[in-house]
């Protein structure tokens, strides 16, 4: 059939691609079949493929070896991982299996932290990164950690003034620190300066007057974070130079300085013709920064990374059935998912984030323009050309149809439970998905098993004071 679905992805972008085939009518998801885990759980539910993880650690450190390598660069490089995209335990111990730091927000990343020293996951030689707004609790914590003997725990300060409570709070313990650099943000309506970080024009003068000559002190970071990710663009390379250079300026004055943070991540694959070159990328930043060093003749320092998104976002998929087509005039059909889209992938309808969807079957149906909605009562619970700049194209079925079409939005694995909030209330009490983790064992196969099963009724009424009793 010329019109189908099929045709229509394989003369639009290269598929098969990696992560994306076909077995059968039914998609399958890095080798996975869809279909099975549907017949096996039902839908909705939320899949967590854990071995991505790992490729994508692999995927950054070995171009950025490769790029020291080449340019015969004296630092070395250093992946965190930062919890605040993904808390669960199941994604950080897959993290730490591939021996990455980690990136701490607030006080209780810091309990996260002494849960997998217990467990024997986390070594106390473990580079941690701590960012976030410091509250006397969070600055207390940290520091109860490096009396522990977490020596590489590095305390990026975001103002002034968390100096001073640090300072307030440590005593006469030595302490290893950052600065971040506030950066002017690129938001789509205008330029801002970002509340977060120290402005450029200060913070030589915040070194001089409060850090330098203090033996209790030991400045170790530059940090500088771009929100709209590592890119290609003189937005991104202006911002880059800019830290660069204020790195250069601290190093002439502080020897201690080693270390430069790179803050924002890459983006990851949001449609099938997505194409980022890593490499160049990387190749770019770690010839930038050689240049920069050499030509001052000052030694190059560790590049950091914190990759959130990267890490895990594309080992998340989120699985619906249509459970009603609506045709509610001539050009405009509608389906209805059997969950709630602002729930379940808050990004979209938020922050307008892109997802890779893909039907999971009727591949070889003809395709018809569609909007998706959700069963929620809210107006913005829907996900459709208007809002994302592209039509959305999907197998057709007709209105009383009785043979269910799959739905999957894929990569998802990064800040939907954040946002959302796991395990809580939700728009129209409509429970969360279950929660499905997927992994191979020794001898490569792949295992499945329910991490949580969808919320219920007592689940929900009991969060909101309501008794069996009542």
């Amino acid at each position: 059939m010329k019109n189908s679905y099929f045709n229509l992805i394989e003369q639009t972008y290269y598929f098969p691609q990696e992560g994306f085939d076909l077995r059968g009518e039914f998609l399958t998801f890095h080798g996975i079949s869809l279909q099975y885990l549907i017949n096996k759980y039902g839908t909705p539910f939320r899949l967590v493929y854990l071995p991505k993880i790992g490729e994508q650690i692999k995927k950054a450190r070995n171009l950025f070896n490769r790029a020291i390598n080449s340019n015969n660069y004296s630092g070395k490089y250093n992946f965190c991982y930062c919890t605040k995209c993904c808390h669960f335990y199941h994604v950080i111990s897959e993290a730490l299996k591939h021996d990455v730091n980690l990136e701490t927000s607030s006080s209780f990343d810091i309990d996260l932290i002494l849960k997998l020293h217990k467990k024997g996951e986390l070594s106390k030689d473990r580079i941690i990164v701590h960012n976030g707004y410091k509250s006397d609790e969070y600055l207390q914590k940290i520091l109860n950690l490096q009396k522990m003997g977490f020596k590489n725990s590095i305390i990026v300060l975001d103002s002034e003034t968390e100096l001073d409570s640090l300072l307030k709070l440590s005593g006469d313990s030595k302490i290893k620190i950052g600065i971040r650099m506030a950066i002017e943000e690129e938001p789509q309506s205008a330029y801002y300066t970002s509340r977060l970080g120290l402005p450029q024009k200060d913070i030589l003068r915040f070194y001089r007057e409060k850090v330098k000559g203090n033996d209790h002190i030991e400045l170790k970071m530059l940090h500088f974070f771009v929100d709209s990710g590592v890119k290609d663009s003189m937005y991104y390379w202006g911002v880059f130079n800019r830290a660069l250079s204020t790195y250069v300026e601290l190093k002439r004055e502080c020897t201690q300085l080693d270390s430069f943070n790179l803050g924002g991540g890459f983006p990851i694959r949001n449609h099938l013709g997505f194409e980022y070159d890593y490499e160049y990328m990387i190749k770019e930043i770690v010839k930038n920064i050689k240049e920069v060093c050499s030509n001052e003749r000052i030694e190059e320092p560790h590049i950091f990374t914190e990759f959130g998104k990267f890490t895990v976002g594309e080992s998340g998929a989120i699985i619906y059935k249509v459970v009603e087509v609506k045709q509610q005039n001539d050009n405009e059909k509608w389906y209805i998912v059997d969950n709630s889209l602002m729930n379940t992938i808050p990004d979209a309808w938020s922050l307008n984030e892109k997802f890779i969807l893909l039907p999971i079957n009727k591949w070889y149906n003809q395709y018809t323009k569609i909007n998706i909605g959700g069963i929620s009562c809210d107006h913005s619970d829907y996900y459709n050309s208007e809002d994302f700049n592209q039509q959305l194209l999907l197998p057709d079925i007709p209105v009383n149809s009785n043979d269910p079409l799959y739905l999957g939005f894929f990569h998802t694995g990064a800040y939907q439970d954040s946002i959302s909030g796991y395990g809580g209330i939700k728009h129209c009490l409509i429970p969360s998905p279950k929660h499905v983790i997927i992994d191979r064992d020794e001898k490569g196969n792949f295992f499945d098993y329910v991490y949580r099963h969808e919320q219920t009724v007592d689940d929900m009424l009991g969060i909101l004071g309501y008794t069996k009793e009542d």
